[in-house]
């Protein structure tokens, strides 16, 4: 489907943007970044990753695993990433004002330190559950349900420019990698895994679809 082509698309960028923030973060806590950036780090991630990006997922690709694949909305993986999606939004709102000014006093500096790796934690491993897990079995689903294309929409002018200052951002603040955070496929990656959902099969999977897989298990 173009629109998780798109998605996945996206995705890289807001992965490569996250590793950048990152790196601005620690340049804004020494003293060395322009502060004029963070008001471009912050309308990235709220314009282009939470308004066009995020508000593209729930508003066609979950609503289509809703209204045309019957999955739950009340739980499982549709519950648990829109979830993350609210709150994500509220920790990058915690966020950018502490990002578009130099941080004063110690307590100030820890916090901008702590909400970003928060953040910036979150949305990775929420951008690997939905690739390796709800694009993939989403899709397929979508398509047995003979919903082979999803609708998309243009970048409002606002988004838009958001997105437009990514490449000189990723120049000036070259993406760095959190050595702490473990990153995966599969449903055991992702941190709302037992605690509000139990995964993929438990969640979507149908009686039959569990009789098949027990019979090509038996099978080999």
């Amino acid at each position: 489907m173009k629109l998780l082509d798109a998605f996945q698309a996206e995705h890289a960028l807001i992965d490569r943007m996250l590793g950048s923030l990152r790196s601005y973060v620690v340049a804004l806590v020494d003293g060395t970044a322009d502060v004029a950036d963070g008001a471009r780090f912050a309308a990235f991630f709220t314009e282009f990753a939470g308004h066009f990006h995020h508000g593209r997922e729930e508003g066609v690709l979950f609503d289509a695993l809703v209204t045309a694949a019957a999955l739950p909305a009340e739980r499982g993986p549709v519950h648990a990433l829109t979830r993350e999606h609210a709150e994500m939004a509220q920790w990058l709102g915690e966020l950018v004002p502490l990002l578009e000014c130099r941080p004063q006093s110690d307590d100030d500096r820890a916090r901008l330190r702590t909400l970003a790796k928060r953040y910036s934690q979150a949305l990775w491993r929420h951008i690997d559950a939905e690739n390796s897990v709800v694009y993939r079995e989403g899709g397929e689903r979508l398509v047995r349900c003979g919903v082979h294309e999803l609708p998309d929409r243009p970048m409002t002018a606002a988004e838009a420019a958001a997105r437009e200052h990514a490449a000189a951002l990723l120049a000036r603040y070259p993406p760095i990698e959190d050595e702490e955070l473990a990153r995966g496929d599969g449903c055991f990656m992702c941190r709302a895994h037992g605690v509000s959902c139990d995964g993929l099969e438990a969640e979507w999977w149908t009686d039959l679809e569990w009789e098949e897989f027990y019979g090509r298990d038996t099978s080999d």
